[in-house]
């Protein structure tokens, strides 16, 4: 009989290098002090989050990449 994995939700597959720089911008970004590269000021959340997942992965953080919607 086969289980369902336990990796089923995307952040348990986040390593904690990842989550603490992505904590860290959500962070600045709730606080009013994240900017984009144009240097204007992030208010879409979903904005802030593409930053912190992009910010993250490049820094070496092992963050899984966007599955495609179909």
């Amino acid at each position: 009989m086969a289980t369902k994995s336990s990796h089923s939700h995307s952040s348990s597959r986040i390593g904690s290098k990842g989550k603490r720089k992505i904590h860290q911008i959500m962070k600045e970004q709730k606080e009013g002090k994240l900017k984009s590269s144009s240097g204007k000021k992030v208010k879409s959340r979903k904005q802030a989050v593409a930053i912190a997942l992009s910010e993250a992965r490049r820094s070496g953080a092992k963050i899984p990449k966007n599955k495609s919607r179909s």
